[in-house]
């Protein structure tokens, strides 16, 4: 469809309500393409990509919005990224062990466990840092609620944010996500009091309720809001381009091998006759050899022997 792996914005001209629309489909099957999650990591993690894109969405900067889940649970550690340009990356580390223990709880493993039976007691983390590092804001909850969009409303509840909703839906084929947020009212137009706009925000959220999986799935985002909210003057902006974008280099590795150690990298490049690092992201490998190792640790060495392969 043409509004596929694309963001739409909307906005409700009689009231200060915005939202945003999302669908992922090549995107979404880019992201997981070298890897083969258990269903239920690969919908969470799905559902963390919208998130974080939707979230980014919301915010003007040019950097990286991080929204991390950790727990001691079997899914140890979710991370999910989407840059200022809508550029989207994501990755879980889980022990396959206490997923199967979780597929014998939820009856199979196409079903929908609640966030906390694989996160177990842990927390949810949004990062945002400006590209050049000079601003990072970090905001941290406890792990709540049944899915994802519940344990974030917890997030804004207790953020300064504004008052916000979210939908998310992830499956093997693709995601979908709507937000909407609750404007200052001062953005409201001339004429429109505060009762009216807090009337106007819960009934939105109640017909935002109606929508099913299936529609957000399926359904065009003109369709979605027609179908919702077509009793109000509502405006649909163009869409933006979702794409995936892992931001590894081989300057990004090369500091990462720098931090290891010179002791620690020979090492390796001894027992293999080279060092290969592979992005956990995109899978894409890095190889130095000993040219490269060499010129790592000793400014007056250029390393130009190494490269990087998928």
């Amino acid at each position: 469809m043409h509004d596929r792996d694309c963001l739409h914005r909307f906005m409700f001209e009689q009231y200060p309500i915005r939202g945003h629309l999302v669908h992922l489909d090549t995107s979404w099957r880019a992201l997981i393409e070298h890897r083969e999650y258990p269903a239920a990591i690969r919908d969470t993690l799905g559902e963390a990509v919208v998130a974080s894109l939707l979230l980014a969405a919301t915010i003007k900067f040019e950097g990286v919005l991080s929204l991390q889940l950790q727990g001691d649970g079997p899914m140890h550690l979710m991370l999910a990224q989407c840059t200022s340009g809508l550029g989207v990356r994501g990755l879980a580390r889980y022990r396959e062990a206490g997923i199967t223990a979780v597929r014998a709880a939820t009856g199979a493993d196409t079903d929908a466990p609640r966030i906390q039976d694989l996160i177990g007691t842990g927390n949810l983390t949004v990062t945002l840092e400006t590209d050049d590092g000079s601003r990072r804001y970090q905001g941290i909850v406890p792990i709540a609620g049944q899915r994802l969009a519940q344990s974030l409303q917890g997030y804004f509840e207790n953020s300064e944010q504004l008052p916000t909703r979210l939908w998310l839906h992830a499956d093997a084929a693709g995601l979908a996500g709507m937000l909407m947020q609750k404007l200052p009212t001062a953005d409201a137009k001339p004429g429109v009091d505060v009762a009216a706009v807090d009337d106007a925000w819960r009934r939105v959220q109640l017909i935002g309720e109606t929508l099913t999986l299936e529609e957000l799935r399926s359904l065009a985002d003109a369709q979605i809001l027609h179908r919702l909210f077509n009793e109000d003057d509502v405006r649909l902006f163009e869409p933006s381009p979702v794409y995936f974008r892992c931001r590894c280099s081989r300057e990004r590795v090369s500091g990462m091998l720098q931090g290891l150690g010179e002791a620690e990298t020979r090492s390796v490049l001894a027992e293999r006759g080279e060092v290969e690092v592979r992005c956990d992201f995109c899978n894409r490998a890095y190889v130095f050899d000993a040219v490269d190792v060499a010129g790592l640790f000793n400014a007056g060495v250029a390393g130009e022997g190494g490269s990087s392969v998928h």
